[in-house]
């Protein structure tokens, strides 16, 4: 299984972050070692100050593919679920001011919390219009519609799939709304996608 995710794919998420829009999909990957499932806690790990959560729904791939024409992008990821792309901030930063690659800043163990449900796309009644959003101790903090996307879900399929084979059961991350923010111990976040509530853990 492969993980994938995108960044700065939400235009007032750039603006919060003083980043520049880009102009294809900013592309980078986790581990399998960063999955966390069942709502198990997150531990703050001990090399970071500034820990911020990014909720962002998550593709599950159905079957393999290269070189994927974006019109057929939409046959080959069947069901979407909601997941959190923990960053830490400040190595992040850091590695960004020496033009460094920052894989330990959004990779390390147990850096996205991902649901064990996943909703079928045919639930959907329209890919361009899904509401998702991020409680922390019952306060909302992001809130986001895959309307306000730059690239859509079938552009990333397509994209993606010029430089990797998609296999099925790879994750795709897709984004995160403006709102990010430190999580500190003690915190509980709820995330949602419409309703229905799909992730809801403690950080320790």
């Amino acid at each position: 299984m492969k993980i994938f995710a995108i960044g700065r794919n939400y235009a007032e998420h750039i603006q919060e972050l003083n980043n520049e829009r880009p102009d294809e999909p900013v592309v980078f990957t986790k581990p399998d070692t960063a999955v966390l499932r069942n709502n198990a806690p997150f531990y703050l790990p001990g090399f970071s100050k500034d820990i911020h959560h990014e909720v962002e729904l998550v593709l599950r791939v159905c079957k393999e593919g290269k070189n994927i024409e974006e019109k057929f992008a939409h046959k080959y990821f069947d069901a979407i679920g909601l997941g959190i792309d923990f960053t830490a901030r400040d190595l992040q930063q850091k590695a960004k001011e020496k033009g460094l690659p920052w894989d330990i800043a959004k990779g390390f163990n147990g850096s996205a919390p991902l649901s064990d449900k996943f909703i079928p796309v045919s639930e959907f009644k329209n890919l361009k219009d899904i509401n998702f959003s991020l409680q922390i101790d019952g306060e909302l903090k992001q809130k986001g519609n895959t309307s306000l996307m730059l690239f859509s879900f079938d552009y990333i399929i397509a994209y993606l799939s010029k430089f990797f084979t998609l296999r099925t059961g790879d994750l795709i991350f897709t984004g995160t709304p403006k709102g990010v923010s430190a999580v500190k111990v003690g915190n509980v976040l709820s995330g949602y996608i419409e309703n229905e509530k799909l992730l809801e853990f403690e950080v320790k």
